[in-house]
């Protein structure tokens, strides 16, 4: 399953932050596209770097995520936009990064998501 199938589902919903001296202090911030979890009301999932080579999927549980702030949505090349959010992670949580691979021997990772 691609990153891509994700973009067309509704976007998390988040309670915003809008003041920074509501970030969060024990925390990392992560930036990309929030979209719900397919199964699991509980997680949420980050497209990190949408629209580029090196996209990514993240997943999260939602009681992890301290703080987010919508930041400026982008636009495609092809004149579509995206939401864009910055979520703060407490740290220490457990996160989920998505990574394709061919089954082979041995496995062969692929570092392009298309």
């Amino acid at each position: 399953m691609s990153y891509r199938d994700f973009i067309d589902k509704p976007a998390y919903d988040l309670e915003l932050y809008h003041k920074h001296a509501d970030v969060p202090q024990d925390a990392v911030a992560f930036i990309g596209s929030a979209r719900q979890h397919p199964y699991d009301k509980e997680k949420l999932l980050l497209i990190v770097d949408e629209g580029t080579d090196e996209a990514m999927l993240l997943e999260f549980r939602v009681e992890d995520v301290l703080s987010a702030e919508n930041l400026p949505n982008p636009v495609t090349e092809k004149g579509e936009s995206y939401s864009k959010v910055k979520l703060w992670i407490r740290r220490g949580a457990v996160g989920v990064r998505y990574e394709p691979f061919e089954v082979d021997t041995p496995l062969r990772y692929i570092h392009i998501i298309h």
